[in-house]
């Protein structure tokens, strides 16, 4: 059972920010961000195994040794394999369509995203390795990818959890103004009552008055 703490904390945290939506309306939101997010991870994959697959019908890639052309090969898999996690949630959503299962389609669709980004930071070390193997030499490979190997735990997986750690604002912000449509049970009818019945109560008592007058 959670402290009075925790869910102090806890309400502070998400009660600044709270979307009117229901359990359906979250996870056809999720969905959608999730394919944005495989979209732009499916592009660079996509540059980067392209790049790959020209590389043998180059003249310099006879010149490579052992060491080149089996890091090429590995670089090529990893690829591949990226390529088939980024593709696999559209399996997934054929196989599960219409069937009101959606949660296990986001389940999926996030898995995928990670094990994608992974694969990607990988794909990008390998490949900017091979390349100054080739134009420098091997040791100045070695370096360089073992900064970008820094670089992507930094970026792909510090950042996000010092983002995640962050405190939310304190400052509460402004009220939202809800626009109600014509089929809203709570349309603009019954806001107009609504509208009416918090009116001025010295004005609802003038009209009181003017009527009685009138009746008299």
């Amino acid at each position: 059972m959670p402290s009075e703490t925790t869910e102090y904390r806890r309400q502070t945290r998400y009660g600044m920010y709270h979307r009117r939506e229901t359990y359906a309306e979250k996870l056809d939101r999720n969905w959608s961000e999730i394919l944005q997010e495989l979209r732009i991870l499916q592009t660079g994959l996509q540059l980067l195994a392209g790049f790959l697959l020209t590389l043998p019908f180059q003249n310099r890639f006879s010149s490579l040794d052992a060491y080149s052309v089996g890091l090429y090969l590995i670089l090529v898999v990893i690829a591949t394999a990226a390529l088939l996690v980024v593709l696999m949630p559209l399996s997934v959503h054929r196989r599960l369509f219409r069937r009101k299962v959606k949660n296990r389609l986001v389940q999926s669709g996030d898995w995928a995203a990670k094990a994608g980004l992974a694969l990607a930071a990988l794909l990008l070390t390998g490949t900017t390795s091979l390349m100054f193997d080739v134009a420098l030499g091997r040791w100045q490979s070695w370096v360089v990818a073992g900064c970008l190997l820094v670089m992507c735990l930094v970026m792909l997986v510090a950042v996000p959890s010092v983002v995640a750690r962050t405190p939310e604002p304190t400052v509460r912000p402004e009220d939202e103004i809800i626009r109600h449509g014509p089929d809203d049970p709570y349309g603009p009818a019954q806001s107009d009552a609504s509208d009416r019945d918090d009116g001025d109560p010295s004005e609802d008592e003038a009209d009181a008055g003017d009527k009685g007058s009138r009746e008299k």
